[in-house]
């Protein structure tokens, strides 16, 4: 059973139709009990850092999530879900991330003929041997975002990608996994990466 991690925060319905037409059994829920005898758990979101990181705290979904993803079994961030993995935000100055991966999100720079933020297609270029990204080297898919990841130790990047510049596009160490794209609206490469993180 797959669990969707629901911190009031988005994007969750199109991540739980994506995962029933590929055949999961999904249930959306901030239940710790739940959420602790999941086979596998998804951090979904839309919007803005420090308000996700008020409601996941608010919840009483920090400890949860921590010990969810130290657990060994998969654990997959979309989007914010991504962003909140880490340490800080320059969207929310003085809050911090869950800290499960070390590095910084960071807004995109103002320059001439970049339009932030950068919504549509993108392509991403696949870094290292990732389970998680499979098959999709080259792919487009579908970003929404204003910020985007420096990753501390480049031994966690999976993929990177080019929007005025350059920047990580999705990690993955051991268990934990995450994407700043969606793969819930990324067509026939986002369905093959859910299939990915569903046969880990």
């Amino acid at each position: 059973m797959t669990i969707i991690i629901d911190y009031d925060a988005g994007n969750i319905k199109s991540v739980e139709k994506a995962l029933q037409y590929l055949g999961e059994d999904v249930v959306l829920t901030n239940d710790a009990e739940k959420i602790r005898r999941a086979d596998r758990a998804i951090l979904p979101g839309v919007g803005n850092f420090g308000d996700a990181m008020d409601k996941i705290r608010g919840a009483g979904l920090e400890p949860v999530i921590k010990k969810f993803a130290a657990s060994g079994k998969p654990f997959l961030g979309i989007c914010l879900g991504l962003q909140v993995l880490f340490d800080e935000s320059e969207e929310s100055p003085g809050v911090k991330g869950l800290g499960i991966l070390p590095g910084k999100i960071r807004r995109f720079p103002e320059m001439k003929g970049l339009t932030v933020p950068q919504i549509g297609w993108n392509d991403i270029h696949v870094t290292k041997d990732s389970r998680l990204l499979r098959g999709v080297d080259g792919a487009y898919v579908y970003f929404v975002h204003s910020y985007y990841l420096t990753c501390e130790n480049p031994s966690d990047v999976a993929a990177s990608a080019e929007y005025g510049i350059p920047y990580h596009a999705a990690v993955e160490r051991e268990n934990v996994f995450a994407c700043q794209f969606h793969p819930e609206k990324s067509s026939a490469a986002g369905l093959k990466i859910l299939q990915n993180f569903l046969a880990v």
